[in-house]
């Protein structure tokens, strides 16, 4: 699909033109700069999502510096889009205050006082923003705080579907809203032929409806939302008889194609097909559009079109998360009868990044100017995250992770439930069981016998929680059966070599198989027999149909139902599909939250004060007697194994290459 005023030979492909990344390169003119003639103009929006606070190049959870986001370097980017067109706008779309460790520090301890401006704007305020619109976690430190951090702002913010009351107006022109619904710039603008011109463009901003859930306890009684579509339908038609010529929308919200419902979460798809709407920038889910890669989040389909970047025919950007990349819409725009009107237009996600292997290599280098904006407060967080912010009741360890319950992996299913008990509270899933899958990342094998967690009993500093989850996953829940659960489980046991019984000291891991893929499911018991054949091999394949190593599974106490519905809390990977597990992919799919698993957990180890992790052995290896196997771990392992919970482990000597060698008895 293509916007009514876009014509097919008009639209200029994306691969046809890159420009330098950095100010200071070679520049090179877009076409539709090159192309414009007296009374046409390219015009150049650009975005920024999902900021998250991250301002520096610096991963405050492993407490080192990173290639793969920043303010500091996506604004290189900035400063090198502005040289190719003389007709530049930057726009951010939410979820600015809220996200890493500068962020938490800002709000619950040092705290803004009158007259103090928040890092990010501080960093913000050095880029020329024109506006911004809301995020859901623009209200996770409540409304108060909200406003004092915005007061720093050196631009407005927009949002037409946050209402400030508890009841609705008669039609959403009517909402006392809590800010503006949108914001009309009359831009100074150069045409081809170098004459000055003013276009008006207006920008309106949306939020997803949920905050009412997400942040109850901040908003309940103050604020109410409503649908961002039908806030559009509302506005919209107001805003173009305002005189604006080009109408961009700031959805803070995802790209979800199936049919419209009340409060749509991922509204964005929608939002663009009302009528009026000309730009939409979208966020919130951290993907990115348009990707010509060969796995893009949001695959070509009806309504979709990643080579000319458009959602319902109309130009449209996610640009990532915590600056990994710069949303740019480019716009030929013509003035027709005193109004400008949109000729052809491309669409981009430019990265401060690429991969190469394994490894990320910067495309920009970061701006000073930003990074000393912010010097201050980066270095008071970097001495925030080196501090506790709990303790733990229990060693927090990974050496036995793969052979028994384990504190590691029990402590990130106990900060998943805790979230996902909040974030389902008042949906049509809160009165279904829940369950949380998690799994050991630090176990060994090819990176050696250090890699493993290992945090003792005592203080906690946010730094630790990275040896407790690497990766930066997203919380996610999906919705299955129990014999899905089975299934599940199933697939996490083929880790396990077959044994022999009655046979001692027999290899237990296949090493071929990745400690990631080996799910815990935590809210059932279960047992898992190793003298059955894995059923799954480690690509998800059912190879042994007849094979059912999970034995006796349980859930409160009686076998489970496997015609009943589960909701389990995971991670991105596994319920878009990582993995290849039974069952479990993108259709289960009912919760997709924004939150990162590392950071919740984080919040849960701050908000309980001491964690007790202690494993509760919800799953063992069923008996077999005479029989025992034989597993490698690090050499820290010592401390901990005669304390491991539902098995019998003994070292049986000296592994190959430093690691530690344990006998497991199975009798």
């Amino acid at each position: 699909m293509r916007a009514p005023n876009s014509t097919p030979s008009r639209l200029i492909d994306r691969r046809a033109f890159l420009a330098g990344t950095a100010a200071g390169t070679f520049v090179l003119l877009h076409p539709f700069a090159a192309r414009a003639t007296a009374g046409q103009a390219h015009l150049r929006i650009m975005e920024t999502t999902d900021l998250h606070v991250a301002v520096f190049p610096y991963d405050y959870y492993s407490d080192r510096p990173t290639d793969t986001f920043g303010l500091a370097r996506t604004a290189a980017i900035v400063a090198a889009i502005r040289a190719e067109a003389a007709n530049a706008m930057l726009v951010d779309n939410g979820d600015i205050i809220q996200g890493n460790p500068m962020g938490d520090y800002i709000a619950t301890e040092k705290r803004l006082k009158a007259g103090d401006v928040h890092p990010v704007f501080k960093a913000m305020n050095t880029l020329d923003y024109t506006v911004a619109a809301y995020g859901n976690h623009e209200f996770n430190y409540g409304l108060d705080f909200l406003a004092a951090a915005e007061a720093g702002a050196a631009f407005p913010f927009v949002c037409a579907n946050l209402v400030k009351a508890t009841v609705l107006g008669a039609d959403p022109t009517r909402d006392p809203l809590l800010t503006k619904p949108y914001l009309i710039v009359e831009k100074e603008i150069v045409d081809g032929a170098g004459v000055k011109e003013r276009v008006k463009v207006g920008f309106i901003g949306f939020v997803p409806p949920q905050v009412m859930v997400w942040d109850a306890k901040n908003l309940e009684g103050k604020v109410t939302t409503r649908d961002a579509v039908e806030a559009a339908r509302a506005w919209v038609p107001q805003m173009k008889e305002a005189g604006a010529d080009i109408v961009v929308a700031l959805s803070h919200a995802g790209i979800d194609t199936a049919a419209h419902a009340d409060r749509m979460e991922n509204s964005s798809f929608h939002v663009a097909a009302v009528p009026g709407v000309d730009v939409v920038f979208t966020g919130h889910q951290h993907f990115v559009f348009p990707d010509l890669g060969p796995k893009p989040a949001f695959p070509d389909g009806p309504g979709i079109d990643n080579k000319a970047g458009t959602i319902a025919g109309k130009p449209a950007v996610m640009a990532g998360f915590w600056g990994s990349h710069l949303g740019i819409v480019d716009l030929l725009i013509e003035k027709q009868g005193g109004r400008w009107k949109i000729l052809s237009h491309t669409s981009e996600a430019r990265p401060i990044f690429k991969k190469e292997g394994t490894a990320n290599v910067p495309l920009v280098e970061s701006v000073p100017t930003v990074l000393a904006a912010v010097r201050s407060d980066h270095d008071e967080t970097l001495a925030y995250v080196r501090r506790p912010v709990g303790k733990t009741s229990a060693p927090l360890h990974s050496y036995f992770a793969l052979v028994a319950d384990d504190p590691s992996v029990q402590i990130v299913s106990q900060a998943q439930l805790w979230y996902m008990k909040q974030m389902l509270k008042g949906s049509k899933w809160e009165s279904l069981p829940l369950l949380s899958a998690a799994a050991p990342f630090k176990s060994g094998g090819r990176s050696g016998p250090g890699y493993y967690t290992d945090v003792p009993t005592g203080p906690v500093a946010i730094k630790n929680v990275a040896d407790l989850y690497l990766y930066p996953n997203t919380v996610r829940a999906v919705e299955v059966s129990g014999a899905t659960v089975r299934e599940w489980l199933e697939m996490s046991a083929g880790i396990f070599k077959k044994v022999e019984p009655g046979k001692a000291d027999q290899p237990l891991i296949d090493t071929a198989f990745p400690s990631y893929n080996f799910d815990v499911i935590d809210g059932v018991t279960y047992e898992i027999d190793l003298t059955q054949p894995a059923r799954y091999d480690k690509d998800g394949k059912l190879v042994a149909p007849d094979a059912h190593r999970i034995v006796d599974l349980k859930f409160e106490g009686k076998p489970i139902d496997e015609a009943a519905r589960f909701v389990v809390a995971t991670n991105n990977y596994r319920a878009g599909g990582g993995g290849n597990f039974p069952g479990v992919g993108p259709a289960a799919i009912i919760f997709v939250g924004p939150d990162t698993n590392r950071d919740v957990l984080v919040r849960y180890i701050m908000e309980q004060g001491t964690i007790n992790p202690t494993a509760d052995a919800n799953w063992r290896f069923r008996a077999t007697p005479g029989t025992s196997v034989t597993f490698e771990t690090g050499p820290g392992g010592k401390a901990y194994a005669a304390s491991v919970t539902g098995a019998r482990i003994e070292a049986a000597g000296d592994g190959q290459g430093g690691f530690a060698l344990y006998r497991l008895t199975l009798g």
